[in-house]
């Protein structure tokens, strides 16, 4: 039997300025709907953060809907969900018992007995994100042993265990930060701190551990794995990584990692203003998304604007800061947009753009003021 393993969706996810991420996201999963079907798999492990925030967007749902359904319905490939952080545990898993009949198997909040779904061989131990106060509530007798989280999988696991069946090959789809695993910059939760961190001992047991949470697919041992986003979602090491799919074999237990198309790049380009400007780049890099690291100018409006006519999909622009000739400053597209809709924060940045410092009040109601006048003026034409 083949399984696939994907986690991190994050569908709903926007980059500060309102740009949206839904059509490379249905890109992306599209693929991974291709690969499914070219690698002839039983079933799709979901491990968490299906979506971005807690209560999801008009669109977010939409895609979910259209996706869950053609795979389930006209694929007719059974999906193994659980809810991350990021999702609504008690939203994700409505009407969950009467969606099994469709092949959509969703564990959103943890509780007493393991979920558990046989197939063949294997069984599927489906464990969603957990805190400690989860445990605690829901293994009293245990909740003085609980005083971290690592204790709190130790303790939800060997639950788990217990009901390992012998000649049964058992996989666990969870969402965790392990230690030692590589974050990347869209992994905010996780680069937030330590408290939620636990160790791969407390997977020891399983034959294979289906992980979300972190966002760069990564090997953590034989036995553990974290799939990845199907897309890069900030720059820096992301921009950098071959997004991909585990295809599972439980016959073997043989794990395959199956790249997964994009549909924009992501990159930094890294020059001068002119050297950037004046080079002809290929359409795939013009429509990408892009982050610039200026390194003979300052960053102005001026140089947000006149970018983005060459680089449609511009997202942050890193230039030398006024303050310190060896700093940077970076502004992003919202930056941008923000000051565009409000003129004083406009001639707020002018000041500090051209003068290295903020306007007075006094100042700011006197351009107000003119401003004011000016729009009555049009107004009366």
């Amino acid at each position: 039997m083949k399984l696939l393993h994907t986690s991190d969706w994050h569908l709903g996810m926007f980059f500060r300025g309102g740009i949206s991420y839904k059509e490379d996201q249905e890109y992306a999963i599209q693929k991974i709907c291709e690969i499914a079907v070219n690698e002839k798999v039983d079933g799709i492990l979901l491990a968490g953060d299906v979506f971005d925030k807690s209560i999801a967007s008009h669109d977010a749902l939409d895609t979910y809907n259209d996706v869950i359904t053609y795979i389930c319905a006209e694929l007719n490939i059974p999906v193994y969900m659980i809810a991350g952080n990021h999702d609504g545990a008690d939203r994700i898993s409505q009407c969950s018992e009467l969606l099994k009949k469709s092949g959509l198997f969703i564990c959103g909040a943890l509780e007493e007995k393991p979920y558990i779904v046989s197939l063949n061989d294997t069984d599927i131990f489906l464990l969603p994100w957990i805190s400690t106060d989860r445990v605690k509530s829901v293994y009293p007798d245990e909740a003085d042993s609980v005083k971290s989280m690592e204790d709190a999988y130790r303790v939800v696991l060997d639950h788990y265990r217990n009901e390992f069946k012998l000649g049964k090959k058992n996989i666990l789809v969870a969402h965790a930060y392990i230690i030692n695993g590589e974050t990347s910059t869209s992994d905010k939760a996780a680069e937030v701190g330590t408290a939620t961190m636990v160790s791969a001992s407390v997977f020891d047991g399983f034959d294979y551990v289906a992980l979300g949470h972190l966002h760069g697919p990564q090997k953590i041992n034989d036995h553990i794995r974290y799939s990845g986003t199907p897309m890069a979602y900030s720059f820096g090491k992301e921009e950098k990584q071959e997004k991909s799919v585990v295809i599972i074999d439980t016959d073997t237990m043989e794990q395959k990692t199956v790249p997964i198309p994009q549909f924009r790049k992501r990159l930094t380009l890294k020059g001068k203003y002119d050297e950037i400007y004046d080079k002809d780049y290929s359409r795939d890099i013009l429509d990408a998304y892009i982050k610039l690291e200026l390194t003979d100018t300052f960053v102005t409006l001026e140089t947000i604007a006149s970018f983005r006519e060459k680089f449609i999909n511009l997202l942050e622009v890193s230039g030398k800061s006024l303050e310190r000739e060896d700093s940077k400053i970076t502004m992003t597209i919202e930056d941008l947009e923000r000051v565009v809709t409000n003129p004083a924060e406009v001639f707020v940045r002018y000041c500090q753009d051209t003068m290295s410092e903020a306007p007075s009040e006094h100042l700011i109601k006197l351009f107000n003021d003119a401003v004011e006048k000016c729009e009555k003026e049009e107004m009366t034409r």
